[in-house]
């Protein structure tokens, strides 16, 4: 079939990162959340170094704008998942960087707006959503309907963070009315009535440490706030809180094959912080000079790409700066 691009794209900077022409044709649509306020022309930017080994179709910035990073009848890499990548549009979204990640009403009305326009080129009256992981990935779609899939089925991610998860049911509902296809009620979706229980553990496979399961995210983190070492849970076992546990988007980063690697830092004053980005706190130490292991990559202001010390690996609490690091 003949791939188009989105019209309602205001900048466009094309990533190398993608595997070239799909080979599935287009029937789901993947969301992601930045975990930043990040402009459109930043979130491309993410995405513009082969070493990052990540990327997105499309990103919608702060203000709305949308931007396209790599074109549409391409396979990007951004869901953990190359059968869910070779037929979903991935959209980064910029969100608050602490869970629940929640995006601002003109991000939210963009990406309405964005899943209607591909839905439409791509010759689909309805946008499906199932809250079950097993029922959504089984779910052959008719030649009309498109498929919301979510990154956190993929890996151990809590993308695209709980607020838009949440909203995923009314995002389904608001673009299939846009499109004029059926109402929701005829939908074969479980919803998004299903009461989420957010598990208190020191780790998740750790049941015999929980300390409760509460329906009501904030109750959940007071918990865990009053329990050092312990962490809050969803139902499919990613980390919620503390934020800095659990990179969501990235999003973006790519399969895990590529980690452990080794990086060089040739400066003294290379700062640890306990999250990947510059609005998060310094630990008030320094990697000094010398060999490092990464064991993780992330997103994040202040720096093209964030990588996690293996030292503070068990609580995902150490990142430094990759732009001051040189892979060997």
């Amino acid at each position: 079939m003949a791939y188009t691009n989105s019209p309602l794209v205001a900048y466009t900077k094309l990533s190398p990162n993608h595997s070239g022409q799909r080979t599935h044709s287009i029937d789901r649509i993947t969301p992601h959340c930045v975990v930043g306020q990040a402009t459109a022309e930043r979130i491309c930017e993410c995405f513009i170094s082969p070493d990052r080994q990540a990327s997105c179709n499309y990103g919608i910035g702060t203000d709305g704008r949308v931007s396209l990073c790599v074109e549409e009848k391409n396979r990007s890499w951004c869901s953990s998942s190359r059968e869910n990548d070779q037929r979903a549009v991935t959209i980064e979204c910029a969100s608050d960087t602490t869970s629940p990640y929640a995006m601002n009403s003109k991000v939210y009305e963009s990406l309405i707006k964005l899943c209607t326009d591909i839905c439409q080129r791509n010759g689909k009256k309805k946008l499906l959503w199932f809250a079950d992981k097993t029922k959504a990935l089984n779910y052959a779609p008719e030649a009309d309907e498109m498929v919301l899939t979510v990154h956190r089925w993929f890996a151990n991610k809590s993308c695209p963070g709980d607020w838009l998860y949440s909203r995923l049911g009314d995002l389904a509902s608001k673009v299939t009315a846009a499109l004029g296809g059926a109402s929701t009620e005829t939908i074969p979706s479980t919803g998004t009535d299903t009461e989420v229980l957010y598990r208190v553990r020191k780790t998740w496979g750790d049941v015999k440490s929980q300390k409760g399961a509460y329906t009501i995210l904030a109750n959940a983190r007071k918990c865990a706030d009053a329990n050092p070492g312990y962490s809050v849970f969803d139902e499919a076992g990613n980390v919620v809180y503390p934020g800095n546990q659990s990179m969501p988007a990235e999003d973006n980063v790519a399969d895990t094959s590529g980690y452990p690697f080794k990086v060089k830092i040739s400066i003294s004053d290379l700062n640890i912080r306990k999250g990947p980005g510059t609005d998060c706190a310094k630990w008030g130490k320094y990697t000094g000079i010398g060999v490092f292991t990464i064991v993780e990559e992330a997103g994040g202001p202040g720096a093209s790409k964030w990588g996690l010390l293996k030292s503070y690996a068990e609580k995902r609490n150490g990142w430094i700066s990759l732009d001051y690091a040189k892979r060997i």
